[in-house]
């Protein structure tokens, strides 16, 4: 049976265990317990921890070695996508419709991988939003929402949790989308925190731990 250091839900600037106790296997389990508010979720963010639980579990909380991310000036565009672009199939657009974003990311997890985007994150993640920490990129098409992802941005850096798609290749143009917002604005890294074909495929690749600590300390410290 796994022993996890539990967080206290009334302390939530209470500091993580180091990173190096996390887990191998699980890959990443770091710590349990806690809450899912604002001060709190801004503090694993910034230690490079992030939460994931199904419904009836307690909270909990990851840090994975490797670490997939993403250097915005290394972002990728294979030839289909190129050519998707320049047809301009998709209007695309920053913060229109964060939480129906989040909702029809939770709809494909359901589907997929299980319901980890519950109401109770859904709440967390809109009231950052609210809050202009937690932000959403969507694609559009003849004025139906068909692609999109939602994040955090911190520093210079933009923490990605999930994405979306009904139409073809319309989550890799708001993906596109969103780090060319991110570049404009000077971000020099987004986390796309465990690795998948997807977006290794836009130019992900996959750094140590160590190395993501090294960059948060550098682009994600208190303004």
């Amino acid at each position: 049976m796994i022993e996890l250091p539990f967080l206290d839900p009334h302390y939530p600037n209470q500091p993580f265990p180091p990173l190096s106790q996390a887990l191998d296997e699980p890959n990443g389990l770091l710590a349990a317990g806690g809450c899912l508010s604002s001060a709190r979720l801004i503090n694993a963010y910034r230690h490079g921890v992030f939460p994931w639980f199904s419904d009836g579990e307690p909270i909990l909380w990851w840090s994975p070695n490797p670490r997939l991310v993403l250097f915005p000036e290394k972002l990728h565009i294979p030839t289909r996508l190129a050519k998707t672009l320049r047809q301009k199939k998709f209007e695309v657009t920053t913060n229109h419709a964060f939480d129906s974003v989040m909702e029809n990311c939770a709809k494909l997890r359901v589907n997929a991988e299980g319901t980890w985007i519950s109401e109770e994150i859904k709440r967390a993640y809109s009231k950052l939003h609210k809050e202009g920490v937690s932000h959403s990129f969507e694609a559009w098409r003849e004025g139906e929402l068909v692609g999109g992802l939602y994040g955090i941005a911190l520093g210079k850096m933009f923490f990605g949790e999930s994405m979306f798609h009904t139409q073809s290749d319309a989550s890799k143009v708001a993906f596109v989308h969103c780090v060319n917002q991110l570049k404009s604005k000077g971000f020099a890294l987004i986390d796309c925190q465990v690795y998948s074909e997807h977006l290794a495929s836009l130019g992900a690749e996959e750094i140590s731990r160590a190395e993501f600590s090294q960059l948060l300390t550098i682009y994600c410290s208190k303004e």
